[in-house]
């Protein structure tokens, strides 16, 4: 769940920027069945197996419309929901429940999808330490729903943005002249308190990376062989993430590398929504 400050601070606004997209002057199909406020109530129903997130972000859209508007949930974020599965009663104006409908159910949709998605991919490391992590690969401006989701499906997040960590990939390593030198700026610009990852593709730049002393050597689109030898040559002398099409489908082939972390961009950019609707609304 969002804590107070940050809902206020950086989830409102961007909750406001989606509904002003949908409502620029008026919602003029509602104006026109619903001219007077009446009290009404929905039902919010699951249309398939998954698990449900972002109810907060789901209430919020009605709240910041109508600050009357309540949301009685059968369920918590993180909770296994199944097709049919009734999830909220909504209350409120009827006027607000129109209104807000598409843009909250984009918000539970789109983050249950996320979590949904998280939670196979995780599943599919159980008995290992490998922890699973995702990218900066987000829909634009949607990315604190989309890393919070991730989280609640089981996963774990990877750097926030461009100023939570350093990490040199492969056009930084070309732009300061190789591997060592890069960690070597790196380590010459960068706060004593952020540690130091590099991208690496071949076994060269994985020696490189060990000699320089980087922090974390993540292991990029290498072949299973590879891996195995670059693990040994990295010998426990820094952290290990491997990264480069790491799916669902996949991701269980590197169970039985002595590994860290594995990241996974397919967690935000190709998760599936959860089908979620309102149903039933009527006056009371």
């Amino acid at each position: 769940m969002f804590d107070p400050t940050t809902l206020k601070l950086n989830v409102d606004p961007l909750i406001k920027m989606a509904l002003r997209e949908d409502i620029t002057s008026e919602d003029v199909s509602t104006n026109c069945v619903m001219p007077v406020p009446k009290l009404g109530q929905v039902d919010l129903i699951c249309k398939e197996d998954g698990i449900i997130c972002g109810l907060q972000v789901f209430e919020r859209v009605f709240t910041l419309l109508d600050e009357n508007v309540k949301c009685d949930f059968l369920v918590t974020d993180g909770d296994t929901v199944k097709k049919g599965e009734k999830m909220a009663t909504v209350t409120g104006d009827i006027r607000i429940l129109l209104s807000g409908e598409r843009v909250a159910l984009n918000y539970l949709q789109r983050m249950s999808g996320v979590a949904t998605y998280t939670n196979k991919a995780a599943k599919l490391l159980d008995g290992t330490n490998i922890k699973l992590l995702d990218t900066r690969k987000t829909t634009p401006n949607n990315r604190i729903f989309e890393k919070y989701s991730v989280r609640i499906g089981g996963g774990n997040n990877h750097r926030y943005n461009l100023t939570d960590g350093v990490m040199l990939k492969d056009n930084h390593i070309g732009a300061a002249g190789g591997v060592k030198e890069a960690i070597k700026m790196a380590k010459a610009y960068a706060p004593f308190v952020r540690k130091i990852e590099v991208e690496v593709e071949n076994l060269d730049m994985v020696r490189d990376a060990v000699d320089a002393g980087a922090d974390i050597i993540m292991l990029d689109n290498m072949d299973h062989d590879t891996m195995k030898e670059a693990i040994s040559i990295i010998n426990k002398k820094a952290q290990i993430e491997i990264s480069g099409n790491m799916t669902k489908e996949n991701i269980e082939r590197i169970k039985d590398l002595d590994v860290d972390f594995v990241s996974s961009g397919a967690l935000t950019h190709s998760s599936p929504i959860l089908d979620i609707s309102l149903k039933n609304l009527h006056e009371i």
